[in-house]
């Protein structure tokens, strides 16, 4: 048997390994609870994978996972949406200690459905 054909199913398998990693890696939708929260933003940062506000929630500091840029967009969110001082409702799947994917939020009356799929 000659090297190539020893050593290629090992790399085809490094290779699989190394694509499947990043998958892993991420977290998906858990099946958690759905609840709302209002509150008000005390930090933002937005970028990929996602971005993450942390909402003041009656004295009580949670983490809302919001969508990825391009998806905020989508939701018709605009540069100074998700700012410091600004009070949102948010309603999502409640997946960890004050962790919060949304799935939709309100500013004012104005709603944003980040993943219509969900809702």
């Amino acid at each position: 048997m000659s090297y190539v054909r020893r050593i290629s199913p090992i790399l085809f398998v490094i290779v699989a390994l190394l694509f499947a990693a990043p998958t892993q890696a991420h977290h998906g939708w858990t099946g958690g609870e759905t609840i709302e929260l209002t509150g008000m933003i005390t930090d933002v940062r937005l970028g990929n994978p996602h971005g993450e506000v942390a909402l003041d929630v009656d004295g009580s500091s949670w983490t809302v996972e919001v969508g990825q840029p391009w998806r905020n967009e989508r939701a018709g969110l605009e540069d100074g949406d998700l700012a410091n001082g600004i009070e949102i409702r948010v309603s999502g799947e409640h997946t960890g200690d004050h962790l919060l994917k949304a799935e939709q939020l309100w500013i004012d009356e104005q709603q944003y459905v980040l993943y219509p799929d969900r809702i």
